[in-house]
Parts: C-alpha cells; structure tokens; sequence
C-alpha cells in the first residue's frame, strides 16, 4: 500500500503540473520519521533539521571537517572579554516572502530564540543578552559572559532566520506555513504523507540550486523506504538499514554516503519526573545494574553487521573530547545482579521501557530486554510513535526511553540541554550540582585541553549517576540514485541539497 500511495502521489504531482513546465525536475527524499513542527525556533527533531536544510538558511554552516563556514552571515569577530560577537550579515538576501534579510530581521530571529515562551532554542543561546543593530548589515550579539559554544550553536536551529512579517501574521501557527531565507520555499505539507518545497527564485544563490521541486515523503519501514528507491519512487533515503548496505553497493544504479555521526544513540532513564518513577529513579546503584548487563558490542554485531561503533558517552571514541579515562565497561551479570541486591529491589524489576517505532530501533531494544532480563530485569517493551514518544518524555510518561540524538559539532550541544538541571530536553529531571557547575564553566573557554579538563568532571558525574545509558553511535547512511549528482554527507547527518543536480 505504501509503494501504490507513492505511485499516486507521484502522478498527482505530474498532473499539478501544466504541460509547458512537465519537464521540471523533482528530487524525492525518503524520511524515516514524520517531522515536527517546521519552526526552527520550536522543532526538536533530527528529520525536521534535515527538511530545514533546504528552506531555512542559517547565520553559518559547517564543512565537511566541521569546520565553520559563512552562509547568511559573511564574518564574525569576538572581543578580548568574550562577551561582545560582531557579525557582519550577507548582502541582497530575500526570504520567501520577498522581505529584506537584515539585521533587523536577524535581530528578529535571535529574539524570537530566546524569548519565545516554547522555544526550544533559548538554552543553546542562553548566554545571550541582547542583540544591538549596528548597522543595516551588522549585528552585535552582547553576552552575558563569554560563551565558546556560540558559533556553533548558530550553525544550526539557533542561527536559522525567519522573516519577522510572517512569524508576526503568523503567531503560533508559523510553523505550518514557514517562511525562511533558503533555496526552497514551503508549499504544502500532509501530514504522516508528504512536505513539498519548489525553487525559491530570488535565492541569494541561485546559481546553485538546479532542481525544481523538493517532495519529502514519511516512510516509517526502512525496508519500504529502499524499495522505493530501487524502483524509482524516490531519489535518496536517509537512514539505511545497517543489514542493507551491501544490497545497495550491488546496486549499478545507486549508490551509498555514510559518516560517522556527531551524536549516539542511548537509554535515557526518568530519575525526577514524579508521573512514571519507578525502581530506577530509586537508586544509582539499579540504573549501574542495568548498564552492566548491556553487551555494546553484540548490539553493534547483532543489529548493525558491526558497521556501528559502541560507545559510552555523548561524544564517539575517536571524537578529541571523548574522555579515554572512562572506556566502555564490559558486560557483567554478576555485578549488575550484586548491585540489584544491595539496591533492596524486587526482582524482576519491571521497566515501561517507551521505544520510538523503527526496526532497527526496536531490534536494538529487544536485545536490550534479552540482555537486561539475566540480571533481573523485566524490560516492558511500548512501541510508541516518535512525535508521540517525546510529548511523553516531557511529561515524564516512560520509565525508559531509547532515544536517539543527532549531535553538534560542539560537545556543549550533546550535553548541556539533556544533563543540566531544569533544561528542556532533560526528560528525566536529573539534578547534578558538579555536573552543573561543569557544564557551566566549559562555556566560558576556549581551549581544548582546558574544556576537556572540564568536561572530565561532567563524564564521571554522569558515568556514576547514570541518567543517560549512551549504547553506540551510529554511521550516517544516506542511499540515492546514481541520477543524483554532486552529494556529499556532512557528518550531522543533514541532507543539503544547495549544487545537487537530476540527470
């Protein structure tokens, strides 16, 4: 049913069309998830980030060394107190809309982050004062005390621009009807069956965005998503099974981009939530159990071929952050038992353990409830619908939940939000004052070796505590047609589409 609803999708949009324009040109990208909501300043999920890559420009972009590179803005510079940023702004940009992109409209945007009641955006530019117009195309960003993360942060949601004219017309319901500054502009959207953007034509860039519509279609089974790719329904599909990679390279007509993505994937555990608390909110010592009877490796070799890479941290091990000192501890049932019983638990301990539908999702979780139940656990598996799973982790509705975070390029963008005390995505309400106060102080520098220092206090606190079981960390694998030209994978795992052309 799934390929027939593509087919027919397909032939509705070829019939939209007159016929002096048939020849246009449409790139369809497979999601594994349906995103939420298409405001940058409100959006959490990782599928949406990849949907913002084609309409909503952001202050700067990353390389594929994740080094720093322009995009809406031309050039930054940081006082010696760390606490004033100049950003000088590109010239003749236009959002969808037609309105100047400006530092007024900047202004905006960065405003809109921060002061927004639900964003999402205001921890990632906490430090923020205020925003001062200095000229038509320069903005200064004054802090509130230095802030190394800043740069980064603006690379991705937090640096995404809105037009101020349709985010005020708009209100709360911008978001179904988004107006950027990207190369695509927003034309409709169902939702669970399809996001359609067409060619934005006064696009700073123009001369780089060489196909005509983009259509972003749900496909929640992997399995369908590349049977649509083989058979010509779609064009690229992001997340590959792991299983399917060599049936891919077999392919003459298609063809395979991984990286080694920037996040991990893990079991974050409700430790403060009242709603759902339960045996491993009780004590360090039975969420210490439950890590121990977890086999990293096997999960990799099981579920993934070994193409994935174990991990036990929120950065991977060949990441320079990544804290050597505490390496992946191996699987012991007899302590992870030992624990249980000091802990004065009673066995089983039972576990609503809420998983986001997904194959290799759900495999990965099946192996964890094989794994757990030989120390005394009881893993009650609750499939759940992704958008769905995190209204329920913000309302603490789960004891356990497999979740899966795409990453930054700054090690402050896969910690601060989940780890300290009060954040918005820190679903199980763990309170650390040392992991606070490290979070706090690898903002103000910019050394390396001193932040990883820093960083050193915040993984033993976490390690110990255990508020977030980090399982591996995946290799990105996007699948397309060898039609598609001139893709690269970014290692954040983003599809960006501005020089990609349709033979």
């Amino acid at each position: 049913m799934k390929i027939l609803r593509l087919a027919v999708i397909a032939a509705a949009l070829l019939l939209s069309l007159d016929v002096g324009v048939q020849a246009q040109t449409t790139l369809r990208i497979g999601l594994a998830e349906d995103p939420d909501i298409l405001d940058p300043t409100l959006a959490r999920t990782y599928v949406g980030r990849i949907v913002f890559a084609a309409f909503c420009d952001k202050l700067f972009d990353i390389d594929e060394k994740l080094n720093i590179v322009p995009q809406l803005a031309l050039s930054h510079e940081t006082s010696a107190d760390g606490k004033e940023v100049t950003i000088k702004l590109r010239p003749g940009v236009k959002f969808h809309d037609g309105e100047p992109f400006n530092a007024e409209a900047a202004k905006f945007s960065l405003e809109r982050h921060l002061t927004l009641p639900t964003s999402f955006r205001k921890p990632e530019l906490a430090a923020l004062d205020h925003v001062d117009v200095v000229d038509p195309l320069t903005i200064k960003l004054v802090l509130k005390t230095p802030y190394s993360p800043l740069i980064a942060q603006l690379t991705d949601r937090a640096g995404m621009m809105v037009s101020p004219k349709a985010a005020k017309e708009e209100g709360d319901k911008f978001g179904l009807h988004p107006v950027c500054a990207g190369p695509y502009k927003f034309v409709e959207r169902v939702q669970q069956d399809r996001i359609v953007f067409e060619k934005f034509a006064d696009y700073w860039d123009k001369d780089n965005i060489h196909i005509d519509r983009i259509v972003y279609l749900p496909l929640v089974d992997a399995t369908v998503r590349l049977a649509n790719l083989k058979s010509g329904g779609l064009d690229l599909i992001e997340r590959l099974l792991a299983t399917d990679i060599k049936a891919v390279q077999a392919d003459p007509k298609l063809k395979l981009s991984t990286a080694i993505e920037l996040g991990y994937q893990g079991v974050t555990l409700n430790i403060g939530k009242d709603k759902a608390k339960g045996p491993l909110s009780q004590s360090a010592k039975v969420r210490q159990a439950l890590d121990l009877s977890i086999d990293r490796e096997a999960i990799n070799q099981v579920v993934f071929n070994g193409e994935f890479k174990p991990g036990n941290q929120w950065v991977n091990p060949d990441h320079p952050y990544y804290q050597k000192a505490f390496p992946v501890r191996p699987r012991d049932i007899a302590k992870a038992k030992a624990l249980l019983k000091e802990a004065g638990v009673t066995l089983p301990v039972s576990v609503d353990f809420m998983v986001p539908k997904g194959a290799e999702t759900e495999a990965v979780a099946q192996v964890i409830q094989s794994m757990a139940a030989e120390a005394g656990f009881d893993m009650k598996i609750r499939v759940t619908e992704f958008a769905t799973s995190l209204k329920q982790a913000e309302a603490g509705e789960y004891q356990a939940y497999m979740l899966a975070w795409s990453g930054r390029i700054d090690p402050d963008g896969n910690s601060f939000i989940f780890l300290k005390t009060g954040a918005p995505q820190n679903y199980g309400a763990w309170s650390n004052p040392d992991a606070d106060k490290a979070l706090d102080d690898a903002r103000l520098v910019t050394d390396q070796a001193q932040r990883k220092t820093i960083y050193e206090k915040l993984t033993k606190a976490a390690l110990d505590d255990e508020p977030i079981l980090y399982i591996f960390h995946r290799k990105i694998l996007i699948a397309h047609t060898t039609r598609l030209e001139g893709y690269k994978q970014m290692p954040d795992g983003l599809v960006r589409v501005v020089g990609l052309k349709l033979k």
